[in-house]
């Protein structure tokens, strides 16, 4: 990055509002949210560019619903899977033999054609996406860069750093040898820089929770491959899926496809006598060979190791003026696909935060709410992700299942049952994904109504303040939250006019971007009731009622954390 090699050559020293240590999900998503309020924003992560493997292979619906606020939700459903590709979780003795369970679900085409058409718990502006990480980061920084008028720099890395009443005195330097480290004078540091992150450790904070769960499958050391497989969909006498799940007694494997035309994320369990840190190729194949069945090609382009069995939650999120988010203070087991998808929650949390601080409109107080606010979901989230992992890596099995006759067909029927029901049980997940809620935050006002039960299958829209706007499709075409202000939304029917009005302006009036929406539409009522909502700029209600009795103060309160 040439602003960095031309402070290291002159000495100098960078000034920014924030600096990011880590171009993940996090930290990219973090980087869109600063820029699109004109926050002058550094990132610098120590790879030399964005993801090559597939690492997370699933964006949920309400990520997907954030990548649609900033602008970037289209772009992302092109990438990944062709359009007419399924999108199936599918579970097999081998991807060539038996197949024992399979959840049916759209292909990317039909989930842009049937969203409008979905009510209930899967009633929202977007629909799940079966997308790879490294696609995702892709855009996501082609998009960070624009916004914030300066490239990742990448190849550089968070050395150390101190902070005092006025910001954070922080060296960066090249992740190999070249040269010395830069200073960069911020306002705040994030620290989204992963499960070893440097900002973390040298806070001193440490994760809790659980590490080490060893189970039969997702629990223990897992294999990685990205592969490519030309003749995989010529070779496989089943209908095609996105994640294929071998279960059997030689080899648990989970793979999902990257692009629909050969590649495939791969992981295989670790058994306790092996050690995979000598496997060569060679061994990839042979693992490949014992989860499909299949004697065909397959190309090696990258492996891998990594643990299954964690759900840890750092102790803190926030120390002074540096923040931690993503995987430096979440762990999770990649059942249910959570740990990305809370990672790029956390950067919408704190970016809005962040930004309104920095340009004066909150005082510094509100930032406290990030820790008050994201903290339970990575105890929620981890959680879930570890129920999930329970589910599937306990169940047992042995070389019966696969075995003819009528006693491997009475253990197939029975493998069967109990993984139509697991498959439902992760990956139908309506509460999971749009249940987050903020009931305890400091910024959200309790109106004393009762908040909708957190069921991961199930999901009850609700106004209850401190959860996620309900979503309604008004005339069966335009999404209520296209209908939203970047930042602060007030919405209320008609009837309710004057209310809505003396709240917006009241708002205006200390400098915050309101925008006033009167729904009038039937679906809005519906939806919505016959109250005034305060929506907050990650769409989350932080107030309802009929009139603010003092709307300069609700202000002061929702806004500005005073």
């Amino acid at each position: 990055m040439k602003e960095l090699q031309d402070a290291q050559r002159s000495g100098a020293r960078i000034e920014v509002d924030v600096l990011v240590a880590g171009a993940g999900p996090c930290g990219l998503m973090l980087a869109n949210e600063l820029g699109l309020r004109g926050i002058r924003c550094l990132l610098v992560d120590p790879k030399a560019t964005t993801a090559f493997n597939p690492q997370a292979n699933a964006t949920q619906a309400r990520t997907m619903e954030h990548f649609r606020r900033i602008g970037i939700a289209d772009q992302i459903r092109a990438l990944g899977l062709p359009g007419d590709h399924p999108t199936d979780i599918a579970y097999f003795t081998r991807f060539a033999t038996h197949e024992l369970a399979r959840l049916r679900l759209p292909t990317a085409a039909q989930a842009s054609e049937h969203v409008r058409g979905l009510r209930g718990a899967w009633n929202a502006a977007e629909l799940p996406h079966r997308v790879s990480q490294k696609f995702v980061e892709a855009v996501l920084r082609e998009h960070a860069e624009a916004r914030t008028g300066r490239p990742v720099a990448f190849g550089w890395k968070l050395v150390d750093f101190d902070q005092d009443d006025e910001g954070v005195h922080a060296r960066v330097a090249p992740a190999g040898d070249g040269g010395p480290a830069v200073t960069v004078r911020a306002r705040y540091l994030v620290g989204a820089d992963g499960a070893r992150s440097v900002a973390r450790q040298a806070l001193g904070i440490a994760y809790g929770g659980a590490t080490g769960v060893q189970r039969q499958f997702m629990g223990g050391r897992m294999f990685a491959v990205y592969l490519r497989a030309p003749t995989f969909y010529q070779a496989l006498p089943h209908d095609l899926a996105w994640m294929y799940v071998s279960v059997n007694h030689e080899r648990r494997v989970f793979m999902a496809s990257v692009d629909g035309q050969g590649e495939f994320a791969f992981h295989a369990a670790v058994h306790a006598h092996e050690d995979p840190s000598d496997w060569t190729h060679d061994d990839a194949k042979r693992l490949f060979a014992q989860a499909s069945g299949m004697d065909i090609p397959i190309e090696v382009l990258s492996t891998g190791t990594w643990i299954a069995g964690h759900s840890l939650v750092a102790d803190r999120y926030q120390q002074g003026r540096v923040f931690l988010a993503g995987d430096a203070v979440h762990l999770f087991t990649p059942t249910g696909g959570l740990g990305y998808n809370t990672a790029v929650g956390d950067a919408v949390n704190l970016g809005w935060k962040l930004a309104s601080v920095v340009k004066g409109h909150s005082s510094p107080a509100l930032l406290d709410s990030y820790e008050t606010e994201r903290r339970p979901i990575g105890l929620r989230n981890t959680s879930y992700a570890r129920g999930f992992a329970d589910s599937i890596g306990l169940f047992q099995t042995t070389a019966t299942l696969e075995a003819e006759g009528a006693e491997g067909e009475a253990l197939r029927a029975h493998a069967s049952e109990v993984l139509n029901a697991h498959v439902r049980r992760e990956f139908n997940i309506p509460g999971v994904t749009f249940g987050e809620r903020y009931d305890d935050s400091p910024i959200v006002v309790s109106d004393g109504g009762a908040p909708p039960p957190d069921s991961a299958n199930d999901y009850q829209a609700s106004t209850c303040p401190g959860g996620r706007l309900p979503h309604v499709w008004l005339g069966g075409e335009r999404s209520l939250y296209d209908e939203l202000g970047f930042e602060w939304t007030v919405l209320a029917p008609g009837t309710r006019r004057d209310a809505a009005q003396a709240l917006a302006a009241s708002g205006a009036a200390v400098g915050l971007d309101v925008k006033l929406r009167l729904c009038n539409e039937p679906e809005a009522h519906e939806a919505l009731g016959d109250t005034v909502l305060l929506v907050r700029p990650d769409q989350v209600v932080a107030w309802r009622g009929t009139t603010a009795a003092d709307p300069g103060k609700l202000w002061q309160r929702v806004a500005a954390g005073a």
